[in-house]
């Protein structure tokens, strides 16, 4: 790295003051001169006086060779100070870059200690095949074979190879390679379950969009591939990119035009990008594909109630109800039957919501609602609390509470 010039330690080591001219070095350089010139050092430090004197001849020729570019013949007292603030800056860079080359470095060392454990080794094997790629890690993509070792003795024998990746050196088992011939083009499936693979791993890390990518060129590849479908609509979903989600799911549904799973997904889909009409329909053909589902009707029957049609709302949760009654489907009946005033259906399926499931605190704060309704007083005190128990947290539940237990009818004690 080139040296950088201070003009201020310069002057430090001239002892001199700006601002200053071509005379003022040269009588500076004399001055010193006189002073730590090596035959009048002490025995013994005529090293230390050579040093010193030599940085001070050093630093007068820089100064000269400014003083003689400068205008005047002097260099003032401000240029000083920028010169100064701008060599700052300049070492500080300096010490930047060099704080991230030793940390790159480390990195690096941890890396080949990490993953290259044969590095010093000479290969025990010569190399036939020059390109390989793990199928473990297909996203490393190919690399250049440097050696094969065996480790172990007898049948606890263990080959491996050292590969140069792109990311780095990394050391594999001798059974996850795959020799590339690039004379020839790859078979459509290899291709598929090296991208699905890359995909699947993103996925378990978090990385979505990644994995959406990599299960572009996987359907590439093989467009009428369902595994790949299916994974590509759920990246794009989870990654929140509900256009791409769409098209996806649409061709999977084409492909797999018996099954429900891709008509459930589309109807998902379509909820969160807002197309409920849109969700309604693929709701619809989940139900036509599976009929003994109750999940489907109670979805149909959720996404109707979003574009206000009751009547087909009710019949929707009423069949789900007759098939397999959930918590959460019957209080979606509760509310279309409140929603079409209907107070009865409405308690009716909050009370089978407390008895399929005794400990929802939601299941019983909408039974309490709904009963405050009724002059079922009693019941709906009785309700509340079992609701406030089990939901301490909840204001609307106290506040119904603290409403009921002024109504509640007021009786004489027993004698």
């Amino acid at each position: 790295m080139a040296q950088i010039l201070d003009i201020e330690q310069a002057l430090l080591l001239l002892e001199l003051e700006p601002p200053f001219d071509q005379r003022g070095v040269q009588l500076a350089r004399r001055r010193l001169a006189k002073v730590w010139h090596p035959d009048l050092a002490p025995p013994g430090r005529q090293y230390e006086h050579e040093r010193h004197l030599k940085a001070i001849n050093e630093a007068a020729d820089t100064l000269e060779r400014l003083a003689e570019a400068s205008r005047g013949g002097s260099v003032s007292r401000n240029a000083v100070k920028a010169s100064a603030a701008a060599t700052r800056a300049a070492r500080a860079e300096a010490g930047r870059r060099a704080y991230e080359e030793e940390q790159r470095s480390r990195e690096q060392a941890a890396d080949r200690a990490r993953h290259d454990p044969f590095g010093s080794r000479v290969p025990d094997h010569s190399v036939v095949h020059r390109y390989a790629r793990c199928l473990s890690y297909p996203e490393w993509g190919v690399g250049s074979v440097t050696g094969i070792y065996f480790t172990g003795s007898d049948e606890d024998t263990q080959q491996w190879a050292r590969i140069k990746f792109q990311v780095g050196v990394r050391t594999v088992p001798a059974g996850s390679l795959q020799f590339v011939d690039f004379s020839k083009p790859d078979p459509g499936a290899d291709r598929v379950q090296r991208f699905l693979t890359a995909a699947q791993r993103a996925m378990a890390e978090g990385d979505y969009p990644l994995a959406a990518k990599r299960l572009v060129f996987a359907r590439d590849a093989e467009p009428g591939n369902l595994a790949v479908l299916r994974l590509m609509t759920l990246a794009f979903w989870q990654a929140g990119d509900l256009p791409a989600a769409g098209r996806t799911v649409r061709d999977w549904a084409r492909a797999d035009r018996e099954r429900p799973t891709p008509h459930r997904f589309a109807a998902r889909i379509y909820e969160d990008m807002g197309a409920i009409d849109l969700a309604v329909e693929a709701a619809e053909r989940a139900a036509e594909r599976a009929p003994s589902d109750a999940s489907n009707f109670e979805r149909i029957g959720r996404l109707r109630l979003r574009l206000m049609d009751r009547s087909a709302a009710l019949a929707a949760l009423e069949h789900a109800r007759r098939l397999g009654p959930t918590v959460e489907g019957l209080l979606d009946l509760a509310l279309a039957h409140h929603l079409a005033g209907d107070l009865g259906g409405e308690v009716t399926a909050t009370e089978q919501a407390t008895l399929l499931e005794p400990s929802d605190p939601a299941a019983w704060a909408r039974h309490a609602h709904a009963l405050a309704r009724t002059d079922r007083v009693s019941d709906a005190l009785g309700a509340a609390e079992q609701a406030a128990r089990l939901a301490p947290e909840d204001h609307e539940v106290a506040e119904l509470l603290e409403r009921l237990r002024a109504q509640a009818p007021r009786v004489l004690p027993a004698a």
